[in-house]
């Protein structure tokens, strides 16, 4: 199994910038991709940047967050940031670190998520 921890959310005003961290632990090893997803009071949630690990392709963004968040991972560790830059109210959200079923290896076949934590932009 994989558990997910993540940390870094808050409360800012339009155009501040908020970073969040999510550490992988148990079977890591099994883990190709980990993302950001997000979501808002009664909507579903939704992908917002996912980090290709073990195949070296370009991390994939929500076109509603591109240019202005940045997905990173730290390299001797299972640990994925999401730098949000430029935030806007409508980024409030309860964000989730998650590890999708279809890019893992050797895991049982679900979603595997975070605990999310809380951004709200307000002024």
């Amino acid at each position: 199994q994989v558990q997910l921890v993540e940390s870094g959310g808050g409360k800012v005003q339009p155009g501040e910038s908020l970073r969040l961290s999510c550490t992988a632990s148990g079977k890591i090893s099994g883990i190709n991709a980990m993302g950001w997803y997000r979501q808002a009071s009664e909507n579903e949630r939704e992908l917002v940047a996912l980090f290709y690990i073990t195949n070296g392709w370009p991390a994939k963004y929500a076109d509603f967050v591109k240019g202005r968040f940045t997905i990173s991972k730290d390299n001797a560790k299972y640990t994925v940031y999401l730098q949000m830059n430029d935030l806007r109210p409508e980024d409030t959200a309860v964000y989730y670190c998650g590890v999708p079923p279809e890019w893992t290896t050797g895991l049982p076949l679900h979603n595997y998520w975070g605990q999310g934590t809380q951004v709200t932009v307000s002024s």
